[in-house]
């Protein structure tokens, strides 16, 4: 149960971790529209009309007109029925309605709540911005899907990645938010300063490692190589560069993008083990075990992902696992840094405020 120390803010901290959960939601499936080929199933935006799935045979036929006349019909799925179709439209049908809602979702509520005069202080910037981003990151996502109807048979990995860091800074910030209006920064008191900061470089690393994963869901590396700790055999695969070696091969290859994951993968777990050691020698042994839990069970989750090629629903727990890791290490990096402040000029002790005047 939420227990905010400002009793106006315990409605807006509930709300903002509703918000949190919902985006996680739309994490996920935004992954099964990746690996279910359903991304490109609907080739035009309509930010009102868009909302309304077809509702006759007409409309249907329609719909699949307009699929069939983009490469990925062409070159992948020539042939395809209307009833395979609707599986791949349902999906992305589904992962833009929730985006549309989410926006409503956050926009209603704040007005509502400013008018009620809870929007105090930062807030009152911090939760626009917010909002702006959930605008952002909605155009983003189209960005990346125009990117596969031309001449592509799917979407750049690179927007790919983009669309999916977005979404996680604006899952972090929100998860920041809700945790800022329960507790105050630096609230577990611990006194080795080293310990806030392993959280840090943790929450770096595992940023990146997160990054690096949206690159093999874009260029679907995970359907190869399909064994660990070993690529075909050997640590470093074959393949790694073209026959001209270039930078953009670490993103553009298969061979490239799956080994990065795995290196980086180990870099996670080193940092991960010494700030569970810092944390557990300070006597912090809760943040410390939430954060070597979730890191072992997403280490887990990566490897028999990579073994069983895949599968949507284990693809989907591994993606999951990542977002808690994100949720965790925010959480943990706010009570670990910095040391307990007043959140807004209203809230801090009276002597400050004297002082101040």
């Amino acid at each position: 149960m939420l227990n905010t120390t400002n009793p106006s803010h315990r409605p807006v901290a509930i709300w903002l971790t509703l918000m949190a959960v919902l985006i996680a939601i739309m994490v996920v499936i935004g992954g099964a529209t990746r690996l279910t080929d359903s991304g490109l199933s609907i080739t035009e935006w309509d930010l009102v009309m868009g909302t309304l799935p077809p509702l006759s045979d007409a409309d249907w036929q329609e719909a699949f007109a307009l699929y069939k006349q983009i490469p990925e019909y062409e070159r992948v799925n020539a042939g395809m029925s209307l009833e395979e179709f609707k599986f791949i439209f349902w999906w992305e049908w589904g992962h833009r309605n929730l985006g549309r809602f989410i926006g409503l979702a956050f926009l209603i509520p704040m007005v509502v709540f400013w008018v009620q005069g809870r929007v105090t202080g930062a807030l009152k910037w911090r939760l626009p911005g917010l909002f702006l981003l959930i605008c952002l990151q909605g155009a983003i996502g189209w960005f990346m899907v125009s990117s596969g109807l031309s001449e592509r048979v799917d979407v750049s990995q690179y927007r790919l990645a983009l669309h999916l860091s977005t979404a996680l800074v604006l899952f972090a910030l929100i998860v920041l938010q809700a945790v800022a209006l329960v507790k105050p920064r630096g609230f577990a008191e611990v006194a080795d300063p080293w310990v806030g900061r392993s959280a840090v470089i943790l929450l770096a690393v595992s940023s990146v490692q997160i990054v690096l994963g949206a690159f093999v869901a874009g260029l679907r590396a995970g359907s190869s190589y399909n064994s660990w700790p070993l690529m075909d055999g050997k640590f470093v695969p074959d393949g790694y560069f073209g026959a001209d070696a270039r930078v953009l091969d670490l993103f553009e290859r298969v061979e490239a993008v799956q080994f990065n994951h795995r290196t980086m993968a180990y870099a996670v777990m080193a940092a991960a083990a010494v700030f569970v050691w810092k944390a557990l020698q300070a006597g912090e042994k809760r943040i410390a075990h939430m954060v070597g839990g979730a890191i072992t069970l997403q280490v887990i989750l990566g490897i028999w992902t990579i073994v069983a090629a895949v599968p949507l629903w284990l693809g989907l727990a591994h993606q999951a696992g990542a977002l808690l890791i994100l949720a965790t290490l925010t959480y943990a990096v706010y009570g670990l840094t910095g040391r307990p402040l007043p959140r807004s000029a209203a809230e801090a002790p009276q002597s400050l405020q004297t002082q101040a005047s």
